[in-house]
């Protein structure tokens, strides 16, 4: 198979990269480098079925069509993250993660690729009304990172109605794992404390840490997408989460070290939790990699954060001064 994968030198992304390959496919990487970097992918860079592309999705002068030759597989991943610079630079987010989305759909449906795989974010749903979250739940996102993800799933739901275009869009809950990102809100907070821990800096708790997060495992993630880019399944919206959400002060007990913390930050809901009903019945997926597992080989990788930078309370307050401006009700 020859599968292409945006984002590919992403925390995600580099992982998927890695499956793939050692499943025989060709795999075929789009990156523009603004987030992902070359040092995730170290292990398989020399490997002959590895190409990667320097691209930028949203450059109009790029055909995206000429990288989509012969590909079975798309895999959507190349988009931009975090909750305040969504604030700060919404055009830009609807640029990446909405007009981006567009251009790779058309470049895939004029391939005639056998199957488009979308990762979409749980932060669609808000703050849920109820728990486990279905996916028939309300939709509710609270600021434009979260909107612009869903308003891509849209497009990549209608294309799929409209091009007979075979899609299916997996919402993903607080994934963490190696390579995990130091930005961001859960499960970027993982990278956070792993590069304080390093650093012999106290762990930036927010509130009182009581709020729990449907934390899934990467490898779980990868699981998830291979799954549904090899099942029948088409026109599909599925929850990817381990469906047993953990407390961060649970995380800071494994983690072990001293905790500082900061004031709570609106529009995060007190609880994610994914109800993973659907996609266990017709795609066959469960999480198989325990929290408790996951922070200990967290905690084996933890020199990856070594360069990471360190978050304090006092540049965590600047850096979401935008987000306490516009989100405070």
């Amino acid at each position: 198979m020859r599968s292409l994968v945006t984002g590919g030198l992403g925390f995600i992304g580099s992982h998927l990269v890695e499956s793939l390959l050692k499943d025989q496919h060709e795999v075929i990487v789009l990156d523009d480098l603004s987030t992902g970097c070359l040092e995730n992918l170290l292990t398989v860079k020399n490997n002959s079925s590895l190409t990667l592309q320097k691209i930028d999705i949203t450059d109009p002068k790029i055909h995206l069509d000429n990288y989509f030759k012969g590909v079975d597989l798309v895999f959507h991943l190349a988009a931009r993250a975090n909750v305040v610079p969504s604030i700060e630079k919404p055009f830009e987010y609807h640029n990446v993660n909405v007009n981006g989305t567009v251009r790779v759909l058309e470049a895939a449906r004029r391939r005639g690729v056998k199957k488009f795989i979308y990762t979409a974010s749980s932060s669609c749903y808000g703050i849920p009304e109820s728990y486990p979250t279905l996916e028939s739940a309300k939709i509710d996102p609270r600021y434009p990172y979260a909107l612009t993800k869903y308003l891509a799933e849209q497009y990549v739901l209608h294309w799929g109605k409209i091009y007979k275009l075979p899609v299916v869009s997996l919402r993903l809950f607080n994934v963490f794992g190696p390579r995990s990102r130091t930005s961001g809100t859960y499960g970027a907070v993982f990278g956070v404390f792993l590069a304080q821990k390093l650093a012999g800096k106290p762990l930036t708790v927010v509130g009182d840490g009581r709020q729990s997060r449907d934390f899934t495992f990467v490898s779980d993630v990868v699981e998830a997408l291979v799954k549904a880019a090899n099942s029948k399944v088409v026109g599909e919206v599925f929850n990817v989460g381990s469906g047993k959400p953990q407390s961060v002060n649970r995380l800071v007990k494994l983690l072990g070290g001293s905790v500082t913390y900061i004031p709570n930050r609106p529009g995060e809901p007190d609880c994610t939790w994914a109800d993973t009903s659907k996609i266990k019945n017709k795609l066959g997926w469960k999480p198989r990699v325990s929290f408790e597992t996951g922070v200990k080989i967290l905690l084996r990788n933890i020199d990856y954060w070594k360069k990471a930078p360190v978050w304090t309370p006092r540049t965590i307050e600047k850096s979401t001064k935008e987000w306490f401006k516009y989100l405070t009700v």
